[in-house]
């Protein structure tokens, strides 16, 4: 049989990640260093491979309670090769070192058992509760698979050059900078966008580091809900992409 199809072949590396076109990761096993992933993310492997749901800690549990940010994680242990992909979104392997990482959960795809988590809180510029942004810390040392909607773009910021980004666009950024959520409104239009510019919330990025952001303002819908005549809610509210992105307000 021929077919132009045997042209996307698997392509064989000694690398733990590898991504094997710009939507499919492929992840090394050796019996010894176990990767957590998205639940049902793995869309094929090879070997003896297990997959198990990932324990949650009380303090991780507490805090996807208060605030809709976290991750459900499988742990994939064995000998072999596991294949992850998540709704044809890119795929980014970064390395984190000392300096950690700060991101999204809803772009993480898979990382390595070494690495540690934890839910943090970006300030509001005014101070409003409940505008403010949660995120993911990740500590340690190991990789990490991010996602993006489309080619992501990635900005050095420096004492000199800081950078603005839309809250709705970001997807992570390196764990040394400065950090302040912000909008050009006034306090009693804050979820408003400002005027007809089609603009909200955004980030401030202070320091020395880096942001990655996307060329795209909604989240993969993953967590889309479906109502009433087929139409997925990527609006504004708790179940839309604003309200998946911000979270829920700690009580």
């Amino acid at each position: 049989m021929q077919s132009p199809l045997f042209a996307h072949a698997e392509q064989q590396t000694q690398e733990r990640y590898s991504v094997q076109n710009p939507q499919l990761l492929r992840v090394a096993l050796e019996g010894h260093d176990d990767v957590l992933a998205r639940k049902g993310a793995m869309v094929a492997y090879q070997g003896l491979i297990e997959f198990d749901a990932e324990y949650q800690s009380q303090g991780n549990q507490r805090a996807r309670a208060h605030t809709g940010e976290g991750l459900d994680l499988m742990r994939c242990h064995g000998q072999g090769t596991v294949y992850f992909a998540n709704l044809a979104q890119y795929i980014h392997v970064v390395d984190v070192d000392q300096d950690g990482l700060t991101v999204d959960s809803s772009y993480v795809l898979a990382m390595d058992s070494s690495l540690t988590h934890q839910v943090i809180a970006v300030d509001s510029q005014y101070g409003i509760s409940g505008s403010g942004k949660y995120q993911l810390n990740i500590t340690g040392r190991g990789k990490v698979a991010l996602m993006t909607s489309g080619q992501p773009l990635m900005l050095q910021v420096t004492p000199e050059r800081y950078v603005n980004a839309d809250a709705d666009a970001i997807v992570a950024w390196s764990n040394g900078l400065r950090v302040q959520m912000q909008a050009q409104t006034h306090s009693s239009g804050v979820w408003r966008r400002r005027g007809n510019t089609g603009e909200g919330w955004e980030l401030s990025f202070m320091g020395q580091g880096y942001a990655l952001v996307q060329p795209s303002e909604m989240l993969p819908p993953q967590n889309a809900v479906i109502g009433q005549g087929g139409r997925a809610q990527f609006g504004l509210g708790q179940q839309g992409a604003r309200g998946q992105n911000q979270g829920n307000v700690w009580s």
